[in-house]
């Protein structure tokens, strides 16, 4: 049965991603502005010189055709050639996702341990000074503006107290040095940005983790083991914790599919060589073939973080299981 259920999932997701493809074609082909005019910047360019490049970027041809096109080159990996860059989006894009996994990744990690631990605590301890503690700074870092945080990070603990760099990934010269040096500087340059981003994130899994737990903790099945004299240290790690997890697994694979598009605020202040930096100089630029490959990258691991949620779903929750 859960074949079926994995099978069906799969299928939802792949006629979704086609439907992303579809339409994250015709977006940047309805955007006011002229596509030669930001290809050929030379106004002295001959008429032989426009129309190579109309013909190198398929722009004679038919809105049909080039959908066709579209499709046959994006399932050979080729998302076209940059405006701005003039190389193939593929080469622009990828040594910018390395930094974007390393921010975000270790970010998740730190948000996920401290949110679900704060949550845990704050429902456990629920109407006490603790609980209303980290409910208030929940609340506070959850609403507060990323680029916000940041810029204040910066001002006290890069300019006004020296201890980190303002931006960046690496010092100049250490990249050739190797080894743990480099490794080291970028730990360095990345401990602000990671920082940003998972205190603004932790307040999200708290608050989700100590309402979620609270409605678990009125159960039924909990009362009875109580009335059975399990401990509660025993009642909250076999009963009580693992299905507070459910709705948290679905957030957390949210959050990790839009990983690319909470990153341009922090990887701009922090000036981080990442997909958020690049998408924030593409829309600038109006390179539109590097925006619709970051735009379709942004979508489909949407739908592949739903994806995964949806078979966990099937491994972790009774309700779930049956269904499969």
């Amino acid at each position: 049965m859960r074949a079926k259920y994995i099978i069906k999932k799969s299928i939802y997701a792949l006629i979704t991603i086609f439907l992303i493809i579809i339409f994250n074609y015709f977006l940047f082909r309805v955007i006011p502005g002229d596509p030669l005019s930001m290809v050929m910047r030379n106004p002295k360019a001959t008429e032989e010189a426009v129309q190579k490049t109309i013909e190198m970027y398929g722009l004679d041809k038919s809105w049909y055709e080039q959908f066709f096109i579209y499709l046959k080159d994006l399932f050979h990996g080729d998302l076209g050639m940059s405006f701005e860059f003039k190389r193939p989006v593929m080469e622009v894009i990828g040594p910018k996702v390395l930094p974007t996994v390393i921010l975000f990744g270790v970010s998740e990690i730190l948000a996920i341990i401290f949110g679900i631990f704060m949550g845990i605590v704050s429902a456990w301890k629920r109407g006490t000074k603790l609980d209303v503690t980290i409910l208030s700074v929940s609340l506070f870092t959850y609403s507060m503006p990323v680029f916000w945080l940041g810029m204040i990070l910066v001002a006290v603990f890069a300019v006004n107290l020296g201890w980190f760099p303002t931006g960046g990934i690496t010092s100049p010269g250490v990249a050739i040095m190797g080894g743990w040096a480099h490794v080291s500087d970028i730990i360095w340059h990345g401990v602000l940005p990671v920082i940003t981003m998972a205190v603004l994130i932790v307040g999200e899994y708290a608050l989700t983790m100590r309402n979620t737990l609270i409605d678990v903790l009125g159960e039924d099945y909990i009362t009875t083991a109580k009335a059975k004299g399990f401990s509660e240290r025993y009642i909250l790690r076999k009963h009580a914790f693992p299905n507070a997890m459910l709705p948290m697994v679905t957030i957390i694979a949210i959050n990790l599919g839009f990983v690319i598009g909470g990153a341009v605020q922090i990887e701009t202040v922090f000036s981080w060589p990442g997909l958020g930096n690049l998408m924030y100089d593409a829309l600038g630029a109006r390179d539109y073939p590097v925006l619709q490959g970051l735009f379709l990258l942004i979508t489909i691991c949407v739908v592949l973080a739903n994806y995964i949620a949806d078979i966990s779903y099937s491994y972790i929750d009774p309700r779930v299981k049956n269904e499969a």
